[in-house]
């Protein structure tokens, strides 16, 4: 037994080392093939999985995004504008428009649809007061459109629909805070 003691001594001396040493050889293969870059000789690579997981819609956890409304023409708040007699573009001047405008606006407030009937109306007079506050800049924009258009340009259907989308495109240029819905002609007169 005296014999066998030192033996065992050196075996568990050489067994410890091994495995200390396979230990480190798998750490340090483990660290260079997680943090190494991957331009580097790997003798596999990592592959990571970045999709989002689904979530029912149901799940508790969801919170709904509500979703933004929507207004459509005739859902919106309406401004008249004064009636305007403009000048044509004409070689002789005797042509004129005789035109009155309303706008159809957006509410910009997300709650004008769940509003109260006292609360919507206070909201649209409101608005309708912000707007009318702008209303020189709308003026000058229609009567310098106006001013550049010519009977041929006005008389025909076509011609007063070409006329409400430049119009709109023109305000919401002078105006891009509010969005405007639609353009309603009230009084049209080309002479």
């Amino acid at each position: 037994m005296k014999k066998l003691l030192p033996i065992l001594s050196i075996a568990t001396k050489v067994m410890a080392f091994i495995l200390v040493t396979v230990v480190m050889l798998v750490s340090l293969a483990s660290a260079y093939i997680i943090f190494a870059p991957d331009n580097m000789p790997k003798p596999f690579r990592l592959q990571y999985d970045y999709t989002t997981p689904t979530i029912a819609p149901n799940d508790p956890r969801v919170t709904p995004t509500p979703t933004p409304q929507v207004f459509k023409p005739g859902d919106g708040i309406m401004v008249n504008m004064s009636t305007k007699i403009i000048n044509l573009q004409d070689q002789t001047g005797s042509k004129y428009i005789r035109v009155t405008i309303v706008l159809e606006f957006a509410p910009d407030n997300p709650a004008y649809v769940t509003m109260a009937a006292e609360a919507k109306t206070a909201y649209v007079t409101d608005f309708q007061s912000r707007i009318n506050a702008r209303m020189p800049v709308l003026d000058d924009t229609v009567i310098t459109l106006l001013s550049t258009k010519t009977f041929q340009d006005l008389y025909t259907a076509d011609g007063k629909e070409k006329l409400r989308q430049q119009i709109m495109q023109a305000i919401a240029l002078k105006m891009p805070d509010v969005k405007i819905l639609s353009i309603y002609f009230t009084e049209f007169v080309v002479q």
